[in-house]
């Protein structure tokens, strides 16, 4: 490293943007959620990153991003890292630099977790800009870009597998010069997970900052904090939920503790049950007025339909009776292509141009909506 950095605690510098769900007022800074990350502007020669990183089971992946581009995606292991972001550039000539968290916030790791301890450079800091709007995504493993990394017909349930680098919500982020932020967990529905667990909801963590992320270490970040929404004013939130809904309706009934068996039904006829799908449609209906409370200004739109689209009726009911209920007509539902034959990544998921076309059907849908 060269002796000539110097180095910055986070609390010291005066220009960067947080990316990302966390509590913006605690050093080191905690990196959540996919996508989560620190933005920064320097004219060094030279930039590294100071992290603390822990883990149970499965370490965090990490991307960075220079001028726009990606330029790396690494594991990092448990204890203290610094790593080179750039060097050797041109000094004096301004570099934009992201930093964020590729893996997903994991339920069941509860010591999983990247901190932001400070820079070394031998520059200096300048402002960062903001974006032209704010988008917050919503979804389950396809938000989390769960295969857009890996062969075709690689199958473990690995880190290195999901990304935030290479989904569709970072695609609209560079696409319409935005500000985003993700909130997503494979496995996890509107109402009900993969399984029929109905405590796998993004609704039932949505106002938190990070609700997923238990345990002692994570909670004394901040993470089961309320989330204050003024910290992200909201253009448009996207949500991408369903597949998992749609999936335990072909699953065995889950035990929840302290409520019983629940089970998403088929009828004889492999048809879904027409009562849970209106109980379905009423959950869409009730989240949308969680979402519209705490983004009162934002265009709302429900997608679907990248990975599966049996639940594409009941929620487009769901979106109209919130619509008819409230008034509300700053809301939308858009159908995305579904995966076709020889589009698949790894884990069976969409793959990286099913991504490509979500992003840019969402994105001429986003230009129209917010007039930009």
């Amino acid at each position: 490293m060269n002796e000539q950095l110097k180095y910055y605690p986070l609390e010291e510098i005066e220009n960067y943007k947080v990316l990302g769900r966390t509590n913006e007022d605690r050093f080191p800074l905690a990196l959540f959620w996919n996508n989560s990350g620190i933005e920064v502007n320097v004219d060094g020669s030279e930039l590294w990153i100071d992290l603390e990183v822990g883990n149970d089971f499965f370490e965090p992946w990490v991307a960075s991003e220079l001028n726009g581009a990606l330029m790396s995606r690494q594991m990092l292991l448990e204890g203290e890292h610094s790593i080179c972001l750039f060097r050797s550039m041109i000094k004096g000539v301004k570099k934009n630099v992201k930093f964020y968290r590729e893996l997903q916030a994991l339920c069941d790791n509860l010591n999983c977790h990247v901190l932001v301890k400070g820079f070394r450079t031998d520059g200096n800091f300048l402002p960062v800009e903001k974006g032209r709007v704010n988008i917050e995504f919503l979804g389950d493993s396809i938000t989390s870009g769960e295969g857009t990394y890996g062969a075709v017909g690689d199958a473990e349930w690995l880190p290195m597998y999901m990304s935030s680098s290479r989904n569709y919500a970072n695609m609209i982020g560079h696409n319409l010069n935005a500000d985003i932020r993700l909130v997503s967990s494979g496995g996890w529905g509107f109402y009900s997970g993969w399984d029929n667990d109905t405590r796998h909801t993004i609704p039932s963590v949505y106002e938190k900052v990070c609700g997923i992320s238990t345990g002692p270490v994570n909670e004394a970040l901040g993470s089961l904090n309320d989330y204050d929404f003024s910290s992200f004013e909201t253009d448009a939130v996207v949500i991408n939920l369903g597949t998992n809904d749609a999936s335990a309706f072909d699953q065995p009934a889950f035990d929840v503790p302290g409520v019983g068996p629940k089970k998403l039904r088929r009828n004889e006829d492999g048809t879904l049950n027409e009562d849970d799908c209106d109980m379905l449609s009423s959950a869409v209906c009730d989240f949308l007025k969680v979402v519209r409370k705490n983004n009162p200004k934002a265009h709302i739109v429900w997608c679907y339909g990248m990975f599966g689209c049996e639940l594409g009726l009941t929620i487009s009911r769901g979106v109209s009776k919130y619509s008819m209920e409230t008034n509300d007509r700053n809301v939308g539902y858009i159908t995305l292509a579904n995966t076709g034959e020889n589009e698949y990544g790894s884990r069976f998921h969409p793959g990286l141009v099913v991504h490509e076309k979500a992003a840019a059907v969402l994105t001429d849908y986003l230009k129209q909506k917010l007039h930009i």
